[in-house]
């Protein structure tokens, strides 16, 4: 998918507010390669306005319930990825695209993984070490992981039945958690 700089961002959304022409002939007049890819930019510019639509240039982090939340509600509401994302204050509606497709293939172990390569810290330092505690180690990381996997659903469901009893409040009382959430991190 090409990427579009800000400016031509700005441009289109700013020529969509004038009102001469629609999503699909600006679309179209740009090179761009959807239409919904310009309502999408209106959609965000109308809620967030210009720094909404700005690449910022590094990627936010989100906890695995947060991405569970968010996968909820899609399936709750029916709402679409580009409405959900602008319900939790999300950038980009493709990010909540592939923790479905995670999610569809591995469940919740998939939305708990990191991208990308881990720090050389995180690299054993002595190979032979490694193979002698090898079975151990992957037997005793792979219970942990296990133990954590059970937590986070048991912890999800928990969730999941407070939201049912009364979808109003829990999402009024964790409105500023999930905002909180989804605030990119600045390191």
């Amino acid at each position: 998918m090409p990427k579009y700089n800000d400016e031509l961002k700005i441009k289109v959304v700013k020529e969509y507010q004038e009102g001469i022409l629609g999503f699909r002939r600006l679309a179209k007049k740009h090179h761009i390669k959807s239409k919904s890819l310009v309502e999408r930019w209106v959609k965000i510019y109308e809620k967030f306005g210009e720094e909404g639509i700005k690449s910022n240039g590094h990627k936010g982090t989100y906890s695995v319930q947060f991405k569970l939340d968010v996968l909820s509600f899609i399936k709750r509401t029916g709402t679409s990825e580009t409405q959900t994302a602008l319900h939790f204050g999300l950038d980009s509606p493709t990010l909540i695209a592939s923790w479905k497709k995670s999610f569809r293939e591995d469940k919740a172990e998939a939305l708990d993984r990191t991208r990308g390569r881990g720090t050389m810290s995180d690299r054993p330092k002595n190979k032979n070490k490694k193979n002698i505690n090898e079975k151990e180690l992957t037997n005793e990381q792979r219970l942990e992981r296990e133990n954590e996997l059970l937590r986070l659903e048991v912890e999800y469901l928990k969730k999941l039945q407070a939201f049912r009893a009364n979808p109003e409040d829990y999402l009024e009382k964790h409105k500023q958690r999930y905002h909180s959430n989804s605030k990119k991190s600045s390191n």
